[in-house]
């Protein structure tokens, strides 16, 4: 005799749809694209709660961030970016990245950005701690303007996957909701981005 378990999941796998084919994407002979990649990547990541500010070069991006209340007012922040901000917590003399739970601001890097969602792609191999990507208070992605690809279908075919212990999209500032229809900003990660 069958357990109840048994009947039950046999019912469903007897209910199941078909299965369709995947799409041949080796078909497609054009993707979505951007007169003006960087005026898309923009509007989408202003869109999302973030800000985007393009800058010439690392001296123009250093001088705005040097009038971000939140940089100027952080007493524990890094960068990684050389050029860009200066930092007052030393990263190499912290082996625990518990020890970074205070951090009120962070200057990373990005490999690149993607126009049509905001999105920006890091690694875990320009940070010593990946949690830089998250604990800190307030995100700065410094990404060049060379590197802000069109759509996904781009940026996957500059990924290497299982590259990386860790890699993976940042395109906002952290939010959350619940059932109240509470947002709540920097919940499980930065309150704000700036790339």
């Amino acid at each position: 005799m069958a357990s109840s378990r048994d009947t039950i999941l046999s019912k469903i796998r007897s209910a199941l749809p078909q299965s369709s084919p995947l799409p041949d994407l080796a078909a497609v002979t054009s993707w979505q694209t951007f007169a003006e990649p960087i005026e898309q990547f923009t509007a989408i990541l202003k869109l999302v709660g973030g800000l985007a500010m393009h800058v010439g070069n690392l001296a123009e991006a250093d001088a705005h961030l040097r009038t971000q209340t939140h940089w100027s007012g952080g007493k524990n922040r890094c960068s990684i970016v050389a050029g860009v901000g200066d930092s007052t917590v030393n990263l190499d003399g912290i082996d625990d990245p518990h020890e970074l739970e205070k951090l009120d601001f962070a200057v990373l890097k990005g490999h690149f950005g993607v126009a049509e969602n905001a999105a920006v792609w890091v690694t875990d191999d320009t940070v010593r701690h990946r949690v830089l990507y998250f604990i800190p208070q307030h995100l700065a992605i410094v990404v060049p303007a060379s590197r802000v690809l069109n759509n996904l279908h781009e940026a996957y075919s500059q990924m290497t996957v299982g590259q990386h212990a860790f890699a993976g999209f940042i395109s906002r500032p952290s939010k959350t909701g619940d059932i109240e229809q509470s947002l709540v900003i920097g919940a499980h990660g930065a309150r704000s981005l700036i790339v």
